[in-house]
């Protein structure tokens, strides 16, 4: 008990730049949007991907010199990806190289991982094409030279908050993937107050119509009325999940942010409509973090039962100074669901840190001496959409 009261005396500067729970309870999170004080970020294009000429590749892939590959791509008996090549044409990791119409094996090392954290407003979809013509997230990101977006997971129509874009498909698949079992936390508003009984229930876990879900965990965040808000944190991510799991309960959400995915978190400052790119060391803690998940799956092989009251903290559900409620767990859940939410790494507690607060915070005081025609310019700097 005392050790618990000395982590929630932690100053609040000592606290990372992101968004929390009470943020978005007392309205700051809101207010954030009219602040005009914080620069404006400028994109700054990264180096395009390895894209060497194609002579030169086949000659180093013992196919004859160079000028004798530069004759047979005038004679038409190269191609790129089923085109005729030409003179000078450079090639990059993916494509698809014919010699007399044998393919060719060569390596060229592939662009690294580029990732984005976007704050996405209600009313955007998350698709590449949506039939009915609405407004898609995809369109306010940068340019992609080779390959495209792919979303993190997804957040409907109607929710709002944290959503990761990644160029890599084998670190998105690491990311959602519910055998990883990241956790995303969410505040969730809904129409009147969760009984006991109710929040029990949503934590032993409650039947859907594509199968069980079950919070893990549930605090407790006041509000005005009958609206009442909560935060609540889920390690996967079905189609409207925490809409319909509320529902199941007999209340209606009116309003859902995502806060954190993992370690990552939104970052304080980061406006509705805009992404910022997080940096290489950033990029490598979140692989690190993914990694060291996929290194522990969820264990199938379970124990008895114990009472989840009694068991340590479950990742940023015990941070200092995050609740305004004491947070509630469930009772009966096995201890392999309490083996997998231990797993979970608290940003807090360990020295993985929140990712993505310092990529923002460097490049919105980058922007700034910019701005001001002080030394330095970002290296890869988000902005808002056009």
């Amino acid at each position: 008990m005392t050790e618990h009261a000395t982590e929630l005396q932690t100053p609040h500067e000592a606290l990372p730049d992101i968004i929390r729970f009470e943020d978005v309870v007392s309205g700051v999170f809101d207010a954030a949007e009219s602040n005009t004080d914080a620069a404006v970020l400028k994109r700054v294009l990264p180096p395009q991907p390895e894209s060497p000429k194609l002579h030169k590749v086949l000659a180093q892939a013992g196919m004859g010199s160079r000028l004798e590959m530069e004759q047979l791509i005038l004679e038409g008996r190269i191609t790129v990806n089923n085109e005729p090549a030409h003179i000078g044409q450079r090639v990059q990791f993916g494509d698809h190289v014919k010699v007399n119409g044998k393919p060719i094996r060569f390596k060229i090392a592939p662009p690294p991982a580029r990732v984005i954290a976007y704050h996405k407003p209600a009313g955007e979809v998350v698709s590449h094409d949506d039939p009915q013509n609405r407004p898609t997230v995809f369109r306010k990101l940068p340019k992609l030279f080779q390959g495209k977006w792919q979303s993190v997971g997804r957040l409907d129509l109607n929710t709002e908050g944290l959503l990761l874009f990644t160029s890599s498909g084998e670190l998105a698949n690491n990311l959602m993937h519910p055998r990883f079992g990241l956790e995303r936390e969410y505040a969730v508003r809904v129409l009147g107050a969760l009984t006991q009984e109710e929040k029990h229930k949503l934590l032993d876990g409650v039947r859907l119509d594509d199968g069980m879900a079950q919070f893990g965990a549930i605090e407790d965040g006041g509000g005005e009325g009958s609206n009442c808000w909560y935060r609540v944190t889920i390690s996967e991510g079905r189609n409207r999940e925490v809409r319909r799991m509320l529902e199941s309960v007999g209340h209606a959400v009116s309003r859902l942010i995502r806060i954190r995915y993992g370690s990552m978190v939104l970052p304080r400052g980061l406006k509705r409509g805009a992404w910022v790119e997080l940096d290489d060391a950033d990029i490598r803690l979140l692989t690190r973090a993914a990694q060291a998940q996929g290194a522990n799956p969820r264990e199938t092989t379970t124990s008895a039962p114990q009472d989840k009251r009694s068991r340590p903290g479950r990742g940023a559900a015990d941070a200092p100074g995050r609740g305004l409620g004491k947070p509630v767990r469930g009772a009966n859940r096995s201890t392999a669901q309490g083996q997998a939410a231990a797993q979970q790494p608290d940003p807090l507690k360990t020295s993985l840190g929140y990712i993505g607060a310092d990529s923002f915070s460097r490049q919105r005081q980058e922007a700034g001496k910019k701005r001001s025609g002080g030394p330095g310019a970002a290296r890869r700097a988000g902005g808002r959409g056009r």
